[in-house]
């Protein structure tokens, strides 16, 4: 196994040079092109002598960005990319946590910046670091030191408490993941991956590693066209898209938009979707329209490198059907921890708790986070165990395949009863006439809540939820909305829920 990630790229430019390696709708690199930026832009940071804290990458969702990520990697920093399209209290938040040694943008996002940013922290223009030239002596230095186990990134996420977490990563967990998720997906130099995540958001590693590894190209997929169905389908058939990983909430959306009532992406063949939980209806509507294609079912968190374990569908699923998460990647250990810290057995609950290489490094900036996330394993006594205790529930089914049960802080106690929100939620999906829907417990007053975006009465929702979910857990407020409010992640937005609820 290489070291590090740029000698992906290193091996990939000199097997491929002259391949695109990412591309937009106005512009592209090749891999040649790639490298050769990437360390023009790693000795321009070496010579401007900085402190050795996280650079931050701030620019848009195009290949340049990319660039700057790998420069950053040469110039031997940790990079931390902040999407410029995110509100700017949050990039306020990320940048006060971070404490970036510089800052790296571009033409059309550094006047932005400038009110955003600490006033002590340089700011970079990637044209004037990609113009500086190569000192190959500098860059030779940087790598002599360099070990596998260095950090290579911070990707932040929402956190419970509101304030987003800094997950870092190393260079050895990241290819870890890759190589194994590149195996499942069967995904090679002749593939081109349609890139649909912000490159701050930790889906948009696949879209960025898979090429330096296999020669693949990724061409990253406006946004605008997850709202327009035939035009996405269109570009990506003009670009001959293969393989997509893609957050099961795009997927859901697109269906609930018909968007198999116009063309087909017809070279698709290779789809693996996670962030959530894709329901039955949503799947089979994707299987039925391009029936040879593989459809993968990921789950894990950033944490954990992007994903833990993966699930070939081998069958068409039916609508009301649960989809398990299956089985552990390779270099992944999955066990499943009951309240007492004993082992579940197959059919029992516990929380999903993540060991092995893949594991993130912890939590930037934030030690006791880290130390009460990332744990000793209870199971073993007798040496170094560390996990990752997820606060997800799961439990094995009677094929040894791992099922996903939703949050341990999603499990509540509702007038004596046990009760799942995620299966409230699954209930109501079963509905035509839902898009998506989100389910909150008032704990002070006792109720049960539930939003939903779709075109259906409360009384005819509340009805059908009666025919499948026992009394107790029928919600007793129902909330429709145009939409439900979603986090930059894609996944709900749960606080923005809870002032409906009086919270």
């Amino acid at each position: 196994m290489k070291k590090n990630v740029l000698e992906w790229l290193e091996d990939t430019a000199k097997r491929l040079p002259d391949k695109k390696a990412f591309s937009t709708g106005t512009a592209s690199l090749t891999f040649k092109e790639l490298m050769e930026y990437s360390r023009r832009v790693g000795s321009a940071l070496i010579k401007r002598m900085l402190p050795s804290d996280p650079v931050a990458v701030f620019m848009g969702r195009d290949a340049d960005t990319v660039a700057a990520f790998l420069g950053v990697v040469y110039s031997g920093r940790v990079y931390a990319p902040i999407d410029a399209a995110l509100p700017e209290e949050r990039i306020r938040t990320i940048l006060g946590i971070l404490k970036p040694s510089a800052i790296v943008t571009d033409d059309e996002h550094s006047s932005r910046l400038l009110s955003l940013k600490d006033d002590d922290t340089p700011l970079f223009n990637i044209k004037e670091l990609r113009e500086d030239t190569e000192d190959s002596l500098a860059l030779g230095e940087v790598r002599k030191k360099m070990v596998e186990t260095d950090p290579l990134y911070v990707i932040f996420t929402s956190g419970s408490s509101g304030i987003p977490k800094g997950v870092i990563t190393s260079h050895h967990a990241l290819m870890t993941y890759i190589s194994a998720y590149t195996e499942v997906m069967g995904i090679d130099g002749g593939d081109t991956l349609g890139g649909q995540s912000p490159l701050d958001y930790i889906a948009a590693i696949r879209d960025i590693y898979v090429p330096l590894l296999t020669g693949a190209r990724t061409y990253l997929l406006p946004k605008e066209y997850f709202m327009q169905p035939e035009k996405l389908f269109g570009c990506m058939n003009e670009e001959k898209i293969t393989a997509v990983g893609w957050s099961a909430s795009s997927l859901s959306l697109l269906c609930s938009l018909n968007a198999f009532q116009g063309q087909r992406p017809e070279f698709l063949r290779k789809i693996c979707f996670s962030g959530s939980v894709l329901s039955g209806k949503a799947l089979s509507c994707w299987q039925e329209n391009l029936p040879e294609a593989l459809f993968v079912n990921q789950y894990g968190p950033t944490e954990a490198t992007a994903s833990c374990t993966y699930y070939k569908l081998d069958h068409v699923v039916s609508e009301d059907e649960k989809i398990p998460i299956g089985r552990p990647y390779d270099n992944y250990r999955i066990i499943l921890i009951k309240e007492d810290n004993s082992e579940a057995g197959k059919g029992e609950m516990g929380e999903i708790c993540v060991g092995g290489p893949a594991l993130a490094l912890g939590y930037y900036g934030d030690i006791e986070r880290t130390r009460s996330a990332f744990v000793q394993n209870p199971l073993e006594r007798r040496f170094d165990d560390r996990i990752y205790r997820t606060g997800d529930l799961g439990r094995m089914n009677e094929e040894g395949l791992l099922e996903f049960h939703g949050r341990s802080d999603r499990q509540i106690k509702h007038i004596g009863h046990r009760v799942e929100l995620d299966e409230i939620e699954t209930a109501a999906l079963k509905s035509e006439h839902i898009k998506e829907c989100a389910s909150l417990y008032n704990e002070e007053k006792e109720v049960i809540w539930l939003f939903y975006a779709g075109d259906i009465e409360k009384g005819a929702l509340a009805l059908a939820l009666r025919k499948t979910l026992p009394g107790f857990m029928v919600p007793r407020k129902l909330k429709q909305l145009e939409e439900l409010p979603r986090l930059p992640n894609g996944k709900v937005d749960f606080n923005s829920l809870k002032p409906y609820m009086g919270l």
